[in-house]
């Protein structure tokens, strides 16, 4: 549902652009110039900037799946290429209006956004970090940068960016070669941003591995320039893999940890964990004498936890890193282009990049005007079915997700083809529809828990591929779970098995988040992330225009609490997602299951040794046994009573490669939240 959202936030800060050459120029004339956005090779939107001079307006948007950022935007330059104006409004990827400022008077910056307001002193020049700018303001920062003598900036609210040239291309139009640059432009987010520029600084293309901007005329370049963002991407992580990888080679023995018993939820006495290549080859008393050839790690009394599963994911590299750091070393994909994500696989198999271990859905979505650009379309009942025979023949992909454009009546079809193939069903459900038809469809897990609840509010022609599926969610606020229709949908839900995957972390954003305010579920590690991150934790996700919509979206939201727990209670399976991207997001997903009457012991319980068997991987995973794969991770406290322990995270061991978050956080700009454990390794003596 809303990770695009957390996508696009990130790539709505996407470049495009005029050349400061051209608007330092004398002529008076007006330079205008166009782009094309394109998601995984489809066009969604657009972008066209007309200066004058130090004088810009700019005009931008795009759509995917039903919705879309767009801005309008004024500023004007320094002689420098410093933003001293700008006024930008709009509105957000889930409507949540934008009416920005930053202006520079006396020496002093001023600005509002919906983050907060802000003053400072200009006389360094520092650059302002828009919050809710177009693709533009990248290429703005980009030619400060590259003007400046080190090519780093003091930026406002905080913060410094950095630009470096990373590679040269050549690019053609019309059988013509155009000499360009790929640069990395860092400081803002977790991760830098990709853009090419030509030999004259003129903005030429923003890149992603799935999200491209390109100059009108280049299109034909998007797959090259999104293959060489991935790859660049990859690279910066391979070399973050090859130093923060610890690789022992010989038996590692973590001493005095307590070990959390997932069939007991309780914690064991003081032991000793040996690791020996991939797996747990023994758990020993403490008071043990280690082996001449191991390599000693101090646990400092504090608690082992079973690697932990993120159930609603769609990896990238960047998510890949931090799911391990935040001890999720599994984690079940939802939908993503299948040539991105098994070229991650493997690059996480291989030892080239750091990751979970990746379970894989097959996103199938039909074409409509508002369909998902992630994943497989159909147009037709025989092509949706054969979509599911393709990804069955790929191997590895345990189930099919059905998404909202999907014409219902090819459900059973596609169910009973997916079964015969041995996968599981799940999804959203797809517009002028209901769960209860879903069910008996095939269905085995719903995704997302207003996909559920929004067929007992809504009319059936009422559209569900839009934005109103979450601002639908208002009429949830007079819902009567006791009512036929409710009680009708949780029998067949009991009756039939049926799990549901409820992203409750992301309804929380989109429910209670408020501009200005630190949203609730990133409160107890924001002051450790980068300004960008801090700055979008304070933005609502929707619009709230009045008191009245500020308390029903309330109101919907303690009754989504209140339909989890009364499905909780009547034995319905709840499995932990986010959408967001999972590491910490899955930390506050996993907190949030204690207001559905769980105790920490047993959310531990589900968010490991449950998902593993759900997964059919109990074998090898979700307890800390001998015998078993060697993922689990390390933390101070006790989170079997206070559940925030997880949040404070000193080691990972993902099958027997060890990770000390610490040491890893500063290449994306966190601020570390614990220290390093003692390690004594025979070969450093």
């Amino acid at each position: 549902m809303i990770r695009y959202f957390i996508a696009f936030t990130a790539i709505s800060l996407i470049l495009s652009c005029a050349s400061e050459n051209n608007m330092s120029s004398n002529s008076t004339s007006t330079l205008k110039e166009s782009y094309t956005v394109l998601l995984g090779g489809t066009k969604v939107g657009s972008m066209s900037v007309s200066s004058n001079i130090n004088k810009l307006d700019i005009e931008y948007g795009f759509k995917n799946n039903g919705r879309g950022p767009n801005s309008t935007e004024s500023l004007s330059l320094s002689d420098s290429g410093i933003p001293i104006n700008w006024t930008i409004d709009g509105a957000t990827t889930f409507g949540n209006k934008v009416s920005e400022n930053f202006s520079v008077k006396n020496g002093i910056a001023n600005w509002s956004s919906a983050a907060g307001t802000g003053q400072a002193d200009f006389s360094s020049k520092p650059i302002y970090i828009a919050q809710n700018a177009s693709p533009y303001a990248l290429y703005i920062y980009a030619k400060a940068l590259l003007s400046d003598d080190d090519q780093s900036i003091a930026a406002l609210p905080a913060g410094i960016l950095k630009i470096n040239k990373v590679k040269d291309l050549v690019l053609t139009e019309n059988g013509s070669d155009i000499d360009a640059h790929i640069y990395s432009l860092s400081g803002i987010d977790l991760a830098p941003d990709y853009l090419a520029l030509d030999k004259n600084l003129n903005l030429m293309a923003f890149v992603s591995s799935r999200f491209a901007l390109i100059r009108k005329g280049y299109e034909h370049e998007d797959e090259r320039l999104r293959t060489i963002a991935a790859e660049l991407n990859a690279s910066r992580f391979r070399d973050i893999s090859a130093r923060v990888t610890h690789k022992y080679n010989k038996p590692v023995r973590i001493q005095n940890v307590r070990i959390f018993d997932p069939i007991t939820l309780s914690l064991s006495p003081a032991k000793s964990v040996v690791v020996t290549d991939q797996r747990i080859s023994a758990i020993e008393s403490n008071e043990t004498i280690p082996g001449r050839n191991e390599v000693i790690i101090d646990g400092a009394g504090g608690t082992l936890v079973p690697g932990l599963y993120e159930m609603h994911g769609h990896m990238s590299d960047n998510d890949a890193l931090l799911n391990v750091l935040a001890g999720v070393t599994s984690v079940r994909d939802m939908g993503n282009e299948v040539d991105v994500l098994e070229l991650l696989i493997e690059n996480i198999e291989n030892n080239v990049l750091i990751g979970p271990r990746i379970t894989k859905s097959g996103f199938i979505e039909g074409k409509s005007e508002f369909n998902s650009a992630t994943g497989e379309l159909a147009s037709t009942q025989e092509e949706a079915v054969q979509l599911v025979r393709d990804y069955a023949a790929r191997d590895g992909y345990h189930q099919i997700k059905i998404y909202s454009s999907i014409n219902p009546d090819w459900v059973p079809a596609m169910a009973a083809e997916a079964h015969q193939l041995g996968m599981r069903v799940a999804g959203h459900i797809p517009a002028f529809t209901t769960a209860d038809e879903m069910i008996a469809a095939g269905y085995d897990e719903i995704t997302h828990i207003n996909q559920v609840m929004l067929g007992w509010v809504l009319n059936r022609e009422e559209d569900t591929r839009t934005l109103f599926r979450i601002t639908g969610m208002q009429r949830f606020v007079d819902l009567d779970l006791s009512s036929d229709k409710v009680q009708k949908t949780l029998n067949a839900m009991v009756e039939n098995n049926i799990a549901v995957d409820p992203t409750t972390v992301i309804h929380e954003l989109a429910m209670t988040g408020r501009n200005g305010e630190t949203r609730t579920g990133v409160q107890d590690y924001i002051a450790n992330m980068p300004i960008g991150v801090q700055r979008s934790a304070k933005s609502a996700l929707l619009n709230v225009s009045n008191p009245k919509e500020d308390a029903a979206y309330r109101k919907a939201y303690a009754k989504i609490l209140e339909t989890l727990k009364l499905m909780h209670d009547r034995g319905i399976f709840i499995v932990p997602g986010t959408d967001l991207g999972g590491a910490f997001e899955l930390h506050r997903e996993l907190e949030l299951f204690q207001e559905f009457g769980m105790t920490p012991a047993e959310i531990l319980r589900r968010g490991s040794y449950d998902m593993a068997n759900y997964l059919g991987y109990g074998k090898d995973l979700g307890s800390i046994e001998p015998g078993k794969l060697a993922d689990f991770f390390l933390v101070p406290g006790d989170p079997t009573k206070d559940l925030k322990a997880i949040k404070t995270i000193s080691l990972v061991s993902r099958g027997g490669d060890f990770y000390f978050p610490s040491e890893v956080y500063p290449e994306f700009g966190i601020k570390p939240f614990t220290g390093i454990p003692k390690v004594n390794n025979p070969d450093s003596n």
